[in-house]
């Protein structure tokens, strides 16, 4: 059995994924961070100040299945074992419906949702096949639970991930599989998420001018990104306290639970949706 332990963690250079990183770290876990910054992510990995013997940074598109499986290989080859996968990679984007172009949803869905999907993909056999305890963690959203207006396609990868998580938990509970899950569902965190389209491949072209609905949109996005009271280290010791009690569902702003109850209520007594305070 492998003593020292590994983490894989997608969206690293920035906001909920360097916290994580910071975490494993202090933990002494190896390091496998993974982004499409490869700048900005280098300069993260050297603000952790380890061993360079336990770090392994790998520039990576999660949109691309076959990048995936590169950090996947990579991963193995270097530590042998992977104990902790964070498939935390996102994108952003404030628009209303039809204000949303196919290649808005390409990205978004693709960053948020694939991402997990092709990580999942990828690493679950192998940490299945070596019988250590392991944990994934996907990086949803508040947004995955409730409809905020503006954010189509944000809220349809997140719920997306979401649904895959839970489906996936019932799986290995029922299977006994040595591997657990959980979902980290944020809500607002002062971290670059806002500021997406730096990020955003040439390939995916660029997102439309907003009309004066999106605008205010993504106006009051960027106050509640900015004025948020929790932070993106607070994301990640929730994540690992979670994963220690094997706990799926972590959801740091509690505030965002009556909203939760809302929409289910909204469900079981077909009622129409409660508009969002």
């Amino acid at each position: 059995m492998t003593t020292t332990r590994t983490a894989v963690i997608t969206g690293a250079a920035s906001g909920i994924g360097l916290a994580l990183a910071r975490r494993a770290a202090v933990d002494g876990m190896n390091l496998v961070l993974a982004d499409i910054d490869a700048v900005t992510l280098a300069t993260a990995a050297a603000s952790l100040n380890i061993n360079p013997d336990r770090l392994l940074l790998l520039k990576t598109d999660v949109r691309k299945a076959e990048q995936i499986k590169a950090l996947a290989d990579a991963a193995y080859d270097r530590f042998g074992a992977v104990h902790l996968l964070c498939n935390n990679a996102g994108v952003a984007l404030g628009r209303v419906v039809w204000e949303h172009t196919i290649q808005d949803w390409e990205w978004v869905l693709g960053v948020n949702l694939w991402s997990v999907i092709y990580g999942v993909s990828e690493f679950l056999p192998r940490m299945q096949a070596a019988g250590e305890t392991a944990h994934i963690v996907n990086t949803a959203s508040a947004a995955g639970l409730v409809s905020t207006p503006g954010m189509a396609a944000y809220n349809v990868s997140k719920h997306g991930v979401a649904t895959l998580s839970e489906t996936l938990y019932h799986e290995l509970k029922a299977t006994n599989s040595p591997v657990g899950v959980s979902i980290l569902c944020p809500a607002w965190v002062p971290t670059g998420i806002g500021r997406s389209e730096r990020n955003r491949p040439a390939d995916s072209g660029a997102a439309m001018e907003p009309g004066e609905f999106s605008a205010a949109i993504e106006k009051g996005m960027g106050k509640a990104i900015a004025s948020a009271r929790l932070s993106a280290d607070d994301m990640a010791n929730a994540t690992f306290d979670a994963v220690g009690e094997k706990r799926f569902y972590i959801i740091p702003h509690r505030g965002m639970i009556s909203s939760i109850e809302t929409r289910f209520k909204d469900i079981s007594e077909l009622r129409n949706p409660t508009p969002l305070s």
